[in-house]
């Protein structure tokens, strides 16, 4: 497989959005068949690494699905969207420049204190299964727009992410993946069991 070649292919199955923020690099040493570090609030490029000696072992079905996911999830992240969290780390950096300007030591923790709490639950919304999940979601809807049906598409990414584990030597898949492929396996039709309420 030609890593180049294979890129342009990606860019092309990219959403336009996805093209506009993410960049496929080659990564031939790392351990992962792709990989992307959670994208921080200052970083405007998201790479996506992928080693294309691995990647060349999933089908072409797999990998669009698989690239579809990982865009997805990358740009469903959103570090400034209004919402309370948001709302609250801002009241809190703005009631920390007040007190600083009174110099209140006790205000300026209490409101850094607060942004604090806000940003570590921004944090986890946007690692959380849900996030996973809501990015299968969105990989799937744009497979639809690519030619792929939903019950393919779903039965694609599940085979994606099993094939994954055995490429990469993994003994199994992790608590995430398993919550995925069973939701997965539902919206294919390959199970009557889909998610529980808790994480819908």
């Amino acid at each position: 497989m030609e890593p180049n070649v294979e890129i342009r292919r990606l860019l092309d199955v990219m959403p336009a959005s996805g093209r506009m923020t993410t960049k496929v690099v080659s990564k031939p040493e790392q351990s992962k068949v792709i990989q992307a570090s959670f994208p921080l609030p200052w970083n405007r490029e998201r790479p996506i690494y992928i080693n294309f000696d691995l990647w060349r072992r999933l089908t072409k079905p797999q990998r669009d699905l698989l690239l579809l996911q990982m865009v997805s999830w990358l740009t469903g992240v959103k570090w400034f969207k209004p919402d309370v969290y948001q709302g609250v780390v801002l009241a809190g950096l703005l009631g920390g420049l007040v007190e600083s300007t009174q110099s209140d030591v006790v205000g300026i923790a209490v409101a850094g204190g607060l942004s604090a709490i806000a940003l570590t639950r921004i944090w986890r919304t946007n690692k959380s299964q849900e996030s996973e999940l809501n990015a299968d979601a969105a990989a799937i809807r744009i497979g639809q727009r690519r030619g792929y049906s939903e019950v393919a598409a779903a039965a694609h990414l599940l085979s994606a992410i099993e094939a994954v584990a055995k490429i990469e030597g993994r003994s199994g898949l992790n608590f995430t993946e398993l919550i995925r492929c069973q939701n997965l396996r539902a919206i294919a039709g390959l199970s009557p069991v889909g998610m529980p309420e808790s994480f819908e």
